[in-house]
């Protein structure tokens, strides 16, 4: 049941960029699907009876693997970047143009 909502966060996400024909909303869009592939990412990697890899006295033999958590922070990171870099674009772009709708920003700037 939650890979199903997880999967229709991605999905939405997926269809927010190919429909929406604001910039702003694209990026939302973008940052949505990326908030869907991380928790899934997140619901794949996660599995219960798994212990902290903390060396202790008694002897453990399954350790839950740090590298998924790693990279999902890398990975939180990146997106955030990428959607500032984004925004920032975006805010460059509003200023020649007063709208910021992709169709009239093609119309402007084709020859």
């Amino acid at each position: 049941m939650l890979e199903a909502f997880v999967i229709g966060t991605i999905l939405c996400g997926f269809l927010g960029i190919i429909f929406k024909k604001n910039l702003l909303m694209k990026i939302v869009s973008m940052d949505v699907m990326s908030t869907g592939v991380i928790a899934y990412y997140v619901l794949v990697a996660s599995r219960s009876g798994l212990f902290t890899p903390i060396i202790l006295d008694e002897r453990q033999e399954r350790y839950a693997d740090p590298v998924p958590q790693a990279v999902i922070l890398t990975a939180i990171v990146i997106g955030f970047s990428i959607q500032a870099l984004m925004l920032v674009g975006v805010m460059k772009l509003a200023r020649d143009n007063p709208t910021l709708e992709t169709s009239e920003i093609e119309k402007k700037n084709t020859p």
